[in-house]
């Protein structure tokens, strides 16, 4: 049985309304995104809930963390901080996998830090075909995650609002296997992209410029490819993890990103989303700069230019240490 939704606190109504307006752009984007074919049968399972609902869970039964279960995609969220652990492309059949049918793990947490803020209202949940809304709020910080239950496209994000407008650090560690090395997830400076920057290429009914672009793969599966996708954030270079990368003209440029983490500084009212495949892997404009009141203007809809991913990595291009 649905609750009713419970009324928000005054204090939470800056936060949330940066999440509902930036969700009309999100919303859209991973709808856009994960073509229908990708998401054949799919739809989650979480806090007791299923099937198309809109209601509210009150915090007394949310416990410490708990499970969100699909077809294709499964991952735990930490209660308290809306942090996720255990991100794992399940391996079910479809036309666009690309696991080859193997249980698959991507990352191992992604972790905002909330400095000592915590989550502890009710959590709200909207699910509707294949897609999942969660938002959870606390008297400092309000958090959204999206997701759909697709094998492809995009298919992931995770918002923030802090009541001080300050932006948060969000860690990504990639996933290791327990016993498959072929299945450990790496970050890597794409080939593909090195070879082609500087190029001018088609993007609907313009061009765009080709500049470098990191990617995660595995070793097991040519077609695992994925990206993470930022919007009002930006990645903080890592001074321990300094890659010489060898550009086309022969020239090295150094890139300073760690081979198994990356660190993301977003604004309040801003997102990391991932996105696999075709989706992480083509030549499109960043994300437009929007936190409220955002329309959907950065749907592609199959008009640019996909360069694809090399595999295997070369073992050069691969970002280190992977630690």
């Amino acid at each position: 049985m649905s609750h009713p939704r419970q009324s928000i606190p005054s204090r939470h109504v800056a936060g949330r309304s940066l999440l509902v307006g930036l969700a009309l752009v999100l919303s859209s984007g991973l709808a856009a995104a994960a073509s229908s074919k990708g998401c054949d049968g799919g739809g989650f399972r979480v806090l007791g809930l299923s099937g198309s609902q809109s209601t509210t869970v009150p915090a007394a039964s949310v416990g410490a963390s708990f499970l969100v279960q699909g077809k294709y995609v499964q991952f735990e969220v930490d209660a308290a901080t809306f942090g996720v652990r255990n991100y794992l492309l399940t391996g079910a059949a479809n036309a666009l996998d690309m696991t080859g049918g193997v249980p698959t793990p991507v990352f191992a947490a992604k972790t905002p830090d909330h400095r000592g803020a915590t989550l502890t209202s009710g959590v709200d949940v909207d699910l509707k075909d294949t897609g999942i809304e969660l938002i959870r709020e606390g008297a400092q910080v309000t958090m959204k995650l999206q997701a759909k239950d697709c094998a492809n496209g995009g298919v992931f994000q995770m918002e923030v609002a802090r009541a001080d407008g300050t932006a948060t650090v969000f860690t990504h560690v990639l996933a290791t296997h327990p016993s498959n090395p072929s299945l450990n997830a790496f970050y890597f400076d794409n080939r593909n992209f090195r070879n082609r920057e500087g190029d001018a290429v088609p993007y609907k009914d313009t061009t765009v410029v080709v500049t470098p672009r990191v990617n995660f793969g595995n070793d097991y599966s040519s077609k695992f490819v994925g990206r993470d996708s930022p919007q009002v954030a930006t990645r903080l270079s890592d001074a321990n993890c300094v890659n010489a990368i060898v550009r086309r003209d022969g020239t090295v440029q150094k890139v300073s990103h760690c081979g198994l983490t990356s660190r993301w500084e977003v604004s309040s009212g801003g997102r990391m989303g991932m996105v696999f495949g075709e989706d992480a892997t083509e030549v499109a404009p960043p994300a437009t700069i929007c936190t409220h009141k955002c329309q959907a203007q950065n749907q592609v809809k199959g008009r640019s230019t996909v360069l694809g991913a090399p595999f295997p990595v070369a073992p050069a291009d691969r970002l280190a240490p992977r630690q």
